[in-house]
């Protein structure tokens, strides 16, 4: 089975088939958390999306160098280059080191991620550890021709720049209404355009993080870092950049425009964004009380939130719709991802103990149902990453499965390379590449207590009691569990 990967590139608004530089060899960046303030949902909606990705890309066999970094120092408060540092802030309001901000908050970053079962990234490289990088990136720029120094401050000239290079490429914008839509310099501002950014800045006494530069103690803009650690890590030019949606307009501009003044060449092939996220059909907000933190959903310790759900529900919920789709939460709609979660995990807890009966006669049809799911699979996800046409492939596996481990179905109707297949594919793809886990407190607990109502059930029946052995049946059905019977005189249970 030959299957093409296509993925949608933001940076020329197609899709288009993934044709990495190096055959055989991906890289990729992905722009990671300020360490400043606990982990929000955005950021972790982003990160597994980024996380399914890198897991297909190993799964089909590529060697992936996966770049996610630390920003730690330069994020201002706002993108005008004024406010105060976020992480220098915190460190002032708690009284503490700013690397003691850091360490706390970059250890409850990896612990999130570790629950929603990301996969750690090959290198996580920090701002502050590239600083030289950093500052030998701003030479480049300005020996280049494309910034210029006030006072002890190097900006990027966006329109020199623009004579040559089309600095709104990524965010679709003309250079003339970018200007109009930008606030008119004030006297005491040092920047020759409208539009030109910090790429270091001069740092006042009582600024916590400064490093020594050419043009005096400072800090380095916030754009800077991933030109500098990107290059040094994948080369002056990779397949993937990566981030959330709201980085296009600034963050990646600026990006692409520091590349290109500096080694002349757009930094990445593949320019992947994930959308937002709303709360009941409004985006997500402090003000609004519609925002969550992970812990937040797991204890269903918030408002608008009627229970906790574990992890990977919420994995599964996010997987439910393609990363370039809002993601919208309400109760109604993780219910309905928790139900379809359990239904996929049962079948996965069945896979390792399931074995084929003796082969009969092939009914060709079904052997080449089966074969078509598990190439479903792979036609989804290659079709720019589609996780939720890749559940509805499991989904349709799920039902041959559970049909077999029920006996509900003579498994020896398919070939054993089928079965084989069937199981591999199911296997390869709940857990390697959508990078699910069958729960614990999901699985022994529904398990013993489908028991208990089995034995009941039995038992009523012993007693020629049909109406309630019935009711059982059926009030179960409804709830999304059917009990099958089976020739051997047992009964097994599925999710629905």
């Amino acid at each position: 089975m030959e299957q093409k990967l296509f993925v949608y590139n933001s940076l020329t608004r197609n899709k288009e088939e993934f044709k990495p530089l190096n055959p055989g060899h991906v890289g990729m960046y992905v722009c990671g958390p300020t360490v400043y303030s606990d982990v929000h949902l955005g950021n972790c909606r982003t990160f597994i999306a980024f996380d399914l990705i890198y897991r297909y890309l190993l799964h089909l066999g590529y060697k992936v160098r996966y770049v996610r970094n630390i920003t730690d120092a330069g994020h201002l408060e706002s993108d005008g280059d004024v406010g105060e540092d976020k992480v220098s802030k915190k460190a002032k309001i708690e009284q503490l080191e700013p690397m003691e901000i850091v360490q706390r908050y970059t250890i409850d970053f990896h612990k999130v991620m570790d629950i929603f079962n990301a996969l750690p990234p090959s290198i996580e490289p920090t701002a502050t550890g590239h600083i030289i990088e950093q500052i030998e990136l701003v030479k480049s720029i300005l020996a280049a021709g494309y910034a210029y120094e006030v006072d002890g401050s190097v900006y990027f000239d966006v329109e020199k720049y623009s004579q040559n290079n089309d600095y709104g490429a990524l965010n679709g914008r003309k250079l003339e209404d970018m200007l109009n839509n930008t606030r008119t310099l004030g006297g005491q501002d040092e920047k020759r355009g409208k539009l030109d950014f910090a790429l270091w800045i001069k740092a006042k006494p009582e600024h916590l993080m400064q490093w020594p530069s050419p043009w005096g103690m400072g800090f380095p803009g916030w754009h800077l870092e991933c030109s500098a650690m990107s290059n040094k890590y994948l080369g002056h030019q990779f397949d993937i950049h990566g981030g959330g949606m709201d980085l296009m307009p600034t963050h990646h501009t600026n990006e692409i425009a520091q590349n290109i003044a500096c080694c002349g060449k757009t930094p990445a092939n593949y320019w992947i964004h994930t959308n937002m996220l709303t709360t009941n059909g409004q985006k997500m907000s402090k003000s609004l009380g519609n925002s969550f933190l992970p812990h937040e959903l797991f204890t269903g310790e918030h408002a608008l939130l009627k229970k906790g759900y574990s992890p990977m529900v919420i994995r599964f919920f996010f997987l439910q719709a393609s990363y370039r789709s809002t993601v919208d939460f309400s109760n109604d709609a993780i219910d309905a991802a928790e139900i379809f979660y359990k239904k996929l995990s049962e079948t996965a807890r069945k896979l390792a103990s399931l074995q084929q009966n003796a082969l009969t006669a092939v009914d060709e049809e079904t052997d080449k149902a089966i074969n078509g799911f598990c190439d479903d699979c792979y036609y989804s996800m290659n079709d720019n990453f589609n996780s939720p046409k890749t559940l509805e492939a499991l989904n349709n596996l799920s039902k041959w499965i559970n049909s077999y481990a029920a006996s509900i179905r003579n498994s020896g109707e398919i070939t054993a390379q089928t079965f084989e297949r069937m199981k591999k594919t199911y296997t390869d793809f709940f857990f390697d590449v959508l990078g699910l886990k069958v729960e614990d407190s999901d699985s022994g607990d529904t398990d013993e207590l489908m028991q208990l109502i089995i034995k009941l059930r039995n038992e009523a029946k012993a007693g020629k009691d049909y109406a309630t052995s019935d009711k059982i049946r059926e009030g179960l059905k409804s709830i999304g569990f059917q009990l099958n019977d089976n020739k051997q005189g047992t009964t097994d249970w599925v999710r629905i």
